[in-house]
């Protein structure tokens, strides 16, 4: 089924940081960033297993459980199973390093399976406290895998997951289902398939104001002549585009931060926020069915709403151009 047919709104709720991504958020704070997500009408959350070893789905499964099932829309993802016992062992999440340090202990199995996929969505359903998720997302397929091994386990992914996501999805036991990833080789390999077909997909750090050039090369005109769908992940590239330091899980580096000052002055000069910039860009495509920020304080919800709604001039956009940070060939809002 298309997204937007799924989806209530254009905006949702990404819930990795309350996986405590980056610090341990306290349960009081987590609380009451989700119920403000709620109070403000936020009706579609996203989670993962891997977002604190299943700390985020918990978070998330204790608010949820007071909220009648029919009014939210809910995705997580397969790919990494949670046991229950505790990681001996220095935990590698590859170029995601120590993200989730803060977490849960529990050793997390990465795998793709048919197998894998089913504890993965019965795990997720226990932590989250409900009886069905709407969209489920392939996680992370080709995250840190190069040449013939991420091709090994998109193949694993290919014979496993997506065939049984398929067959979930005819027996109407989900709604829809695709990949979430940062990387577009491997939604442009599995669009490529005769079958298993994604509806859509989930897209995190690679359709932003900072970094969508190489999507727009091969990714979305094959999604767009398809059909299928994009939810917009990580919008505000790991914060830097937020008023943050880190760029893709790690400390900006001098050439990302400098190109976020000359954004920014861009904006100042137009008195544009840039966390208004970053939505509306990543939703002017119309592949884009949704952008899902994440928050750990409740304040930033309704900075959020306000910048999905702010009046942006159509000046601010040409200076984004004629200084070419913005790509020629990218939709940008009010249609320039």
């Amino acid at each position: 089924m298309a997204l937007d047919k799924i989806l209530p709104d254009r905006i949702g709720f990404g819930t990795a940081p309350m996986g405590n991504m980056f610090r341990a958020v306290p349960e009081e704070e987590a609380s009451a960033t989700l119920n403000a997500a709620w109070d403000q009408g936020i009706r579609y959350y996203d989670s993962a297993p891997l977002y604190g070893a299943g700390l985020a789905e918990i978070r998330l499964g204790e608010m949820l459980s007071q909220k009648p099932r029919d009014e939210f829309v809910l995705s997580s993802k397969v790919g990494r199973v949670i046991l229950d016992e505790v990681e001996s062992s220095s935990r590698d999440l590859g170029e995601k390093g120590s993200l989730f340090a803060e977490g849960r202990p529990n050793k997390i199995l990465h795998e793709w399976t048919a197998d894998a996929t089913e504890r993965s969505i019965d795990g997720s359903l226990q932590r989250l406290g409900v009886d069905r998720l709407d969209i489920v997302w392939v996680h992370d397929v080709a995250q840190d895998f190069h040449g013939d091994l991420w091709i090994g386990k998109f193949e694993e992914a290919r014979t496993g997951a997506f065939r049984v996501l398929s067959r979930l999805r005819d027996e109407g036991v989900i709604r829809a289902w695709g990949l979430g990833v940062n990387r577009t080789e491997p939604i442009e390999l599995t669009l490529a398939l005769d079958e298993p077909k994604p509806d859509g997909f989930l897209l995190a750090g690679r359709y932003t104001l900072l970094d969508h050039e190489h999507a727009l090369q091969r990714l979305l005109p094959m999604a767009q002549e398809q059909g299928v769908g994009m939810v917009v992940g990580g919008p505000y590239n790991s914060g830097i585009l937020a008023g943050g330091t880190h760029f893709e899980y790690q400390d900006a580096p001098p050439e990302v931060v400098e190109r976020v000052r000359r954004i920014k002055d861009i904006a100042d000069r137009n008195r544009v926020s840039i966390k208004a910039a970053a939505l509306q860009f990543s939703l002017a495509h119309p592949v884009s069915a949704a952008v899902i920020p994440g928050a750990t304080k409740p304040s930033r919800i309704a900075e959020d709403l306000a910048a999905l709604h702010e009046q942006i001039p159509d000046r601010f956009w040409q200076e984004l151009r004629e200084a070419q940070l913005v790509s020629p060939q990218a939709p940008l809002p009010h249609g320039i």
